[in-house]
């Protein structure tokens, strides 16, 4: 693992800070699955390097 800082809109934090709250995970947890989830959904040539 590494450390990024990243600047987010305090509303969108504050609504991933209850949704992760809601189902047990951390904040951390959550934003790396909503990450993946993300990459895993856009098409095959925008996720060449």
């Amino acid at each position: 693992m590494i450390n990024k800082t990243i600047r987010m809109p305090q509303e969108l934090v504050r609504q991933m800070e209850v949704l992760a709250q809601k189902k047990g995970i951390s904040l951390n947890n959550l934003i790396v699955q909503c990450c993946q989830y993300a990459m895993n959904d856009l098409p095959p040539e925008e996720t060449k390097n």
